[in-house]
Formats: structure tokens, sequence, C-alpha cells
């Protein structure tokens, strides 16, 4: 699900190293921060100075065609503008387009209308022939991690200067969503053409910021782009995102004021910081998701054909029932995050218009996890082996999960790796449970299709059923919200009898700041947005 400070091929799963950021800290609950999202501050801030972001994790390769992890793409929200993107009410709206696509009747041509007089951040104009060169590259370059997101694409054509149309295989309702995010941001032809492969090692796209310099490990420079369209809202000169892993480390820094954002809280760091005279704590996030992927028919590998799995829980949907039925959500949300995430057992958020209401998840019923143990005649205690890496808030949750199984008759081995390593075993199957997450899409298409369909490249759990997969097919293709969201929901239901994946909650994010630190945009996406940022006046 999705990714780590390095890259792995084509994946897109992200640790919870990565989503809460665990370790150190209290271990009791505590108070949500009060604000919902920075764009309530709207204090004046001046012209100039250099804003120091603390990031979790060292971004892989800075190439919208690659990338794979979720702090790239906190970078790329500041140097890669797309052809639409997201607002504080997760609703999409046009960037480098002029308004939302134009789409035929059958569904099967989309047009695009760009801005005009724009201008790449190494002087390029920015046209509908640089937005074919990018999308072609996204969509069939063999390195491309943006495959699977436009492949119901057929065809490109620059219509002229500002007008893009892309003929489609499929009617596909998610294709602007799509848009949205790294399958959508546009790439400079001339350094396309330069740097060929190696276009990541130095990035030029149309944005408020250029890239200036990478020191893998420590720090990524960003400069004020003079030749952004908008440059005229950017007040500072710099951004400096300086590599700070360690989540107490990255508290320190920002009590310091070494730093003066940190990205993506420990939630056991969160109350701390709150403390702070001069800080502030502001929430964003909530279109992903936490939990653990069940091997069912990852047999061979999560893009083979399912097979047999060799495990107990494998070969029984009650046995699966049953470890499900231990996990107390609310008590792990409280013990191992302090309470500061959303708990549900589907991957749509509840508030989503494409969730409906009838969509209700299980309470713990020890009793009857001990029924249906005892049902299926497997000796108890019954050996699960789960999969974590190897981070102190994963490691917890981990024991956790031990614990309240026990209850019912598992025996739970917990076997740590490094993050890298444990995406490597899901991808290959060689798993029996595993924690894994996802960062999230503002359209369900996103949690969902790659995630639980079957062969999907994300789909470690190998669940491969029609109940699932044709309800999502028929919902990418529909365009009234309503009749996505029953289809939608018919999936997930079927989903949640499979227990492939035993969702545990929508991953919230916390940004600490600076009180003196004001026009910062953080969505639901979880990327900060420093474009309009600035020290206060």
């Amino acid at each position: 699900m999705r990714p780590s400070p390095r890259i792995v091929a084509a994946l897109a799963v992200l640790p919870l190293a990565l989503t809460a950021c665990g370790g150190g800290g209290s271990s009791g609950p505590s108070a949500a921060p009060s604000v919902a999202d920075a764009s309530a501050d709207n204090r004046a801030v001046k012209g100039g100075g250099t804003l120091n972001v603390a990031l979790n994790a060292d971004p892989d390769a800075l190439d919208p065609s690659t990338s794979t992890t979720l702090v790239g793409r906190e970078v790329f929200a500041n140097m890669c503008e797309k052809l639409y993107d997201i607002d504080a009410a997760s609703e999409l709206v046009p960037q480098l387009a002029t308004a939302l696509p134009e789409v035929s009747e059958d569904g099967k041509e989309v047009t695009i209308k760009l801005r005009d007089g724009v201008k790449f951040n190494d002087g390029t104009p920015f046209d509908a022939e640089a937005v074919k060169k990018s999308l072609d590259r996204h969509r069939t370059w063999e390195k491309s991690s943006r495959q699977a997101d436009l492949e119901a694409i057929s065809k490109v054509e620059a219509v002229d200067a500002t007008t893009v149309k892309l003929t489609l295989k499929r009617a596909f309702t998610p294709l602007t969503a799509q848009l949205a995010d790294r399958a959508g941001m546009i790439m400079s032809p001339k350094a396309l053409d330069s740097a060929g492969d190696n276009f990541g090692t130095a990035p030029v796209c149309v944005g408020p910021f250029t890239f200036a310099s990478r020191t893998s490990g420590s720090q990524i420079v960003l400069d004020k782009a003079p030749d952004y369209y908008d440059a005229a809202k950017v007040k500072l000169d710099k951004l400096v995102y300086k590599i700070i892993v360690d989540p107490n480390v990255r508290a320190a820094n920002l009590k310091s004021g070494d730093v003066q954002v940190a990205d993506q809280l420990a939630t056991t760091t969160v109350a701390g910081v709150q403390a702070g005279p001069n800080l502030k704590v502001v929430a964003g996030g909530g279109l992903g998701y936490y939990g653990l992927q069940i091997n069912i028919g990852n047999a061979t590998g999560s893009t083979d054909k399912p097979g047999p799995v060799d495990s107990a829980l494998a070969k029984s949907p009650e046995l699966r029932e049953a470890f499900e039925l231990a996990l107390d959500r609310e008590q792990i949300n409280k013990t191992v995050y302090n309470g500061l995430h959303e708990v549900d057992c589907f991957p749509v958020p509840v508030d989503s218009p494409y969730r409906t209401p009838d969509l209700q998840c299980p309470k713990r019923d020890v009793a009857k996890a001990k029924q249906l143990v005892q049902a299926s005649g497997v000796p108890t205690p019954i050996p699960v082996k789960l999969t974590s890496p190897n981070d102190a808030t994963n490691q917890r949750l981990a024991q956790v999960i031990q614990q309240m199984t026990k209850e019912a008759g598992f025996a739970v081995t917990v076997e740590t790796a490094e993050f890298v390593s444990t995406l490597e075993q899901g991808k290959s199957g060689d798993f029996q449970a595993m924690l894994s997450g996802w960062s999230g899409r503002v359209d369900p298409d996103g949690n969902l299709t790659n995630l639980v369909t079957g062969q999907g490249s994300n789909n470690y759990a190998g669940m491969a059923d029609p109940g699932i997969d044709d309800p999502i097919k028929q919902a990418a293709a529909a365009q009234d919200t309503a009749e996505r969201a029953e289809l939608y929901s018919k999936a997930m239901k079927r989903a949640a009898e499979l227990r492939g994946v035993v969702y545990l909650y929508h991953n919230k994010y916390y940004l600490g700041m600076s009180k003196n630190v004001a026009g910062v945009q953080y969505f639901k996406d979880g990327l900060p947005r420093y474009a309009t940022a600035g020290f206060v006046a």
C-alpha cells in the first residue's frame, strides 16, 4: 500500500512511519488539535525569507513519472503543478487547466483547456505539446509508475496551443482525479529531452518554487521561481526541506527554531508541540487508511494469477472474521495513537460523497471470535506471522494486535523488517499478514482499483472476486455520484466479507508550525502548500 524513503518498483505503499511517524513520547490519549486546517490562518505575511521544513523521510527520485512516496508528493506540491488540484473542501479544481474537462456523451473523449502564457521554471513555454509529451511519458514509459493511473487513455492529441484532447478506451470518470496527482504533473520538454531518464535529478516543472539542489539524506532546496505565472503571490525566497527521520528529533528541531515547520508529527509528540508558546499544530489528511493485509491468494506475486496460500487465515474466512472481531479499533487508536486518527473499517472516508451510510463497522466481540475459532477445528493457539516495518509505532501496533488476538485463540508472531523489505515481501506474497497503508485519493477509485481488484499491483492480499472487481469497474464508467456510491458500497461489502484487508483507521496528519508562519494550505491530501506562505508581517 504506500511509500517509503526509497523507491520500490511501481509500488505505492505507505508505511506507518510515513503516515503517523510514531515512536517515543507519552502513551495516554490527548485532544486533537483545535485548528481544522491551516487555511483558516489568513494573516498577512511579508516578502522574503527562507522557510525550513522538516520532512519525515528522504523522497525517492523527484520524477513525477516514477515517484512512489508521499514525502515526494509533499515536495512536488510546491514545484510541479498539475492539470488539476483539490481545494480545502476536497473538490477538484483547475490548476494548469482553465476548467474541468469537457467530456463527450459516451465518456470516451475528454477535452482540456490550458492556461495561456505560462512558462516552465526554465523559461520554456507551457503548451498543449508539452502536456502531450508528459502524459505520453507517464502512460507509456516502461519505468513509469503512472501507467495504471492513465491506462484508460489510448491517445493524447494537441488540438491547438491551449487545447488537449484525450481519447479513452472506455469511459473513466476518475480520470480528472488522476490528473490532480502525479499523473497530471507536466514537465518541461526541454528538460526531458536533455535529462531523459535522469529528469528526477534536476526536475523542471511549472510551480511557485524551482528545484535548486539536493543532498541525499540531508536536504532539498527550492528557490522562488521567477517565471511562475502568479509569482506576485509567492512571498518566500527559498524553501529548504531538511530530512529528519526520528519523530522526536523532528519535534525538538521545531521547538528549538532550527526548522519553522515539521511535517507528519508523531501522534505522541503532538501535545508537546501544542504546549510550546510559540508553536501551533494544524491537521490535514484523512483520505488514506492504515490496517493489515491478510494473504489469501497471493501465491506467486501480486500481479500474477491468485493461487492457494498455505496458512490457517488464508484457508478460512471464518478465522479471518474471528481475527478481526478480536480487534478493538477504538482502543488501538487510543493506545497507539493518542486517539488522533479516525477509526474505520472501510477504505473510503466516512464523509466522502461516495460512502453510503449503511457501511458500518463491527464492534469487538471476543466471545464470537472464540466460537468461530473453536468451530474451525484448527488446534489452538492458531499461529499467525505478522510482518511489520521496524519503526517504533508499527512495532507498538503489532504488539497490541498480538495481545488482542491472543484472547481469541491466535498466537501472533511479529516479524519486523526494513520497510522496503516488507514491500518486497508484500509484492511477492511472502507473508501471512502484514501492516500496511495507503495515503489516499479524493476519488474512491484511487483507494480501490489497484489495491483490492484482481492482479492489482498493490493487491498484496491476492483478492480476486467478481463481486469486488465488477462493481468497481462499473463505478469507474458511471458519472452519477449516487450510482457510483452504491457500486462502491457493493464492492466494499464483498471485500469486507473476504477480509483480505482489515482496515483500522484513516490517517490524520499533523503539521507543526512556528506561530510566526502563516499562509500555509493543508488539505485532506496531507500535502502542505507553501505558495502563499511566509513570515508574519
